[in-house]
């Protein structure tokens, strides 16, 4: 071919190439591994707009996305997903949008929703690998938890300034994302988790100061991880690999497994309710799960903490809730008739003998896909809400097929 008075040859292989030939030249490497994987991506932030064009790149096809935030106009500066025009939208919208362009075979799925309050804890359950792009403690504590129940591997990634860490935790392998806490971390925590009247955005204490360059580095990190758990390689596992950008020195951190550690359980014994949440009452499931144990002395836990009343110390006034702790804001706390603010009354399980038994699950404000654990004395199994994968997975039905 003569372009410009030059000659160029051209190979006749170089027009067979598809689309990941070059990927193929990596010894290990097996795209059907990456084409066949789901993965869970919690925030649509710098760190994961940077996982999710990565994913996006190497073929990756199943994607769900969970970012409750809207995007700011300061976002445009470190997410290369985000467009002036996008200013207001949904995160997760957004995000998914973008990265079906960069790769039109993906079926990513935005969920514009709190992890923690909003999404059952079967989502975790669907997820091959977890990928963390988040700024908050309690968030990650609560995703290595879930994590570990459902027996899922997953990475977390957090920058500040120009530094950065990615770090992989794996179940039933201490350490895990808890152990990592220290002093400091458990102050914030414990503030946080005390005040279980305020949202998300009332403890919103400022925000990270980022870069694109450190998310991009810290998010390739986490993908290249999740990379080698899906092909079965060693990884960072209860390891750190931290990044200081002043003088780009990088190196790996080993964390040590705490004994007191609350997160180090597996749910190994699940059965699937075949039933959706807002046809099912809280006594049926009970009865499934007395079934199962073969006992009628059981104990039915929910996966969550819920609000049941607020109760007035002033008027002695006590209105029903029923939401998850943490998603009730302050102003709602406050009595409607002499602004008190009301005592919160909790509930996190069922006995058989509570007046809520005929509450169905979505009346107690536990959210779909949910898993619950049933104990007796001897034994202990969970139940997945199996059924609500058609409304939560609506418009996927790829999603749906898999338990």
């Amino acid at each position: 071919m003569d372009i410009a008075g030059k000659r160029y040859s051209i190979n006749e292989s170089d027009l067979t190439e598809d689309r990941f030939s070059r990927f193929g030249l990596i010894e290990w490497w097996d795209q059907t591994k990456l084409t066949d994987a789901k993965i869970l991506v919690v925030g649509a932030g710098a760190i994961g707009n940077e996982v999710l064009k990565n994913l996006a790149l190497l073929g990756i096809e199943n994607i769900i996305v969970v970012d409750l935030d809207i995007i700011e106009s300061s976002n445009l500066s470190r997410s290369v997903l985000f467009r002036p025009s996008d200013v207001g939208r949904e995160k997760a919208v957004i995000a998914a949008e973008r990265t079906r362009e960069i790769y039109d075979k993906c079926k990513i799925m935005p969920c514009c929703s709190n992890i923690m309050h909003e999404l059952g804890m079967g989502i975790f359950k669907w997820a091959d690998v977890i990928l963390g792009a988040l700024d908050n403690r309690e968030a990650r504590l609560w995703i290595n938890r879930a994590a570990w129940k459902m027996n899922r591997p997953w990475v977390d990634g957090a920058i500040e300034g120009i530094n950065g860490v990615a770090r992989v935790f794996l179940p039933g392998q201490p350490p895990c994302y808890e152990c990592t806490l220290g002093e400091t971390d458990w102050k914030i925590l414990e503030k946080r988790m005390s005040c279980n009247l305020l949202t998300h955005q009332e403890m919103e204490m400022g925000k990270t100061p980022t870069t694109p360059t450190t998310s991009s580095v810290i998010a390739g990190i986490q993908v290249q991880e999740m990379l080698k758990l899906l092909h079965g390689l060693p990884v960072l596992a209860g390891k750190g690999f931290v990044f200081e950008g002043m003088n780009h020195t990088s190196y790996i951190t080993q964390y040590t497994s705490s004994d007191e550690c609350l997160s180090h359980e597996i749910y190994n014994n699940m059965h699937y309710w075949t039933k959706i949440s807002e046809k099912s009452t809280l006594s049926e499931l009970f009865s499934f799960a007395q079934q199962k144990l073969g006992t009628k002395e059981i104990v039915l836990e929910f996966s969550r903490e819920i609000i049941q009343s607020l109760i007035c110390p002033l008027c002695g006034t006590q209105t029903d809730i029923y939401a998850p702790v943490g998603s009730v804001s302050a102003e709602q706390g406050k009595c409607p008739d002499d602004g008190e603010m009301r005592e919160v009354k909790t509930v996190h399980g069922f006995s058989g003998k509570e007046s809520y038994g005929a509450k169905t699950l979505l009346e107690l404000g536990l959210p779909l896909y949910d898993v619950f654990s049933a104990r007796s004395r001897n034994k202990e199994i969970q139940i997945l809400i199996d059924a609500d994968k058609k409304s939560l997975f609506h418009g996927f039905s790829d999603y749906v097929k898999e338990r």
